[in-house]
């Protein structure tokens, strides 16, 4: 019986364009990643909207990549000082943990952008408050978060050898 490798490519909603209330529901230590000016080492916030997705009946997620420095000129820090409200004051600046972020509510604006492929992409354009009075969202409590997802549905990790390597 062959085993046929494909291209699966999913097909997914993307999240709708607008300004949505949203909670953090994690945030990701992607590593070093190579970009166009060197290694940087990156993280990823993502947020639950309050919208639902009516094929899937799940609210959608927003991502967004940073690279981990609050520096005046990152992406990073004038999205989080937009999100609070306040600049960071001196001695923040030495260290934020993004932790903090978890569970915090905000509004996410959304825009659509459409890839060389012609796919339409829903990408976080900004970050602001939730607000006043508005109704404070909590992360579903079935979502795992990427640094506690196990690997292989919780099986032992395959390590290959060196024979299992020639193909």
């Amino acid at each position: 019986m062959p085993i046929l490798a494909k291209n699966n490519r999913k097909d997914f909603t993307p999240a709708p364009e607008g300004l949505w209330p949203a909670v953090c529901c994690d945030v990701v230590d992607l590593g070093m990643v190579d970009s166009p000016w060197g290694e940087r080492h990156q993280v990823e916030v993502r947020w639950f909207l309050d919208q639902k997705d009516e094929q899937s009946g799940k609210l959608f997620m927003a991502v967004k990549r940073f690279t981990l420095s609050l520096h005046e000129k990152s992406n990073l820090r004038p999205t989080l000082e937009s999100w609070r409200g306040r600049k960071f004051a001196p001695e923040e600046l030495e260290g934020f943990d993004l932790e903090k972020l978890l569970g915090a509510n905000c509004q996410v604006q959304i825009i659509h952008n459409i890839s060389s492929e012609g796919r339409t992409y829903g990408n976080v354009q900004a970050v602001v408050p939730p607000s006043k009075g508005a109704v404070r969202m909590r992360v579903p409590p079935d979502y795992v978060r990427v640094c506690d997802r196990t690997k292989n549905h919780g099986e032992e990790p395959f390590e290959p050898g060196d024979e299992d390597l020639a193909f």
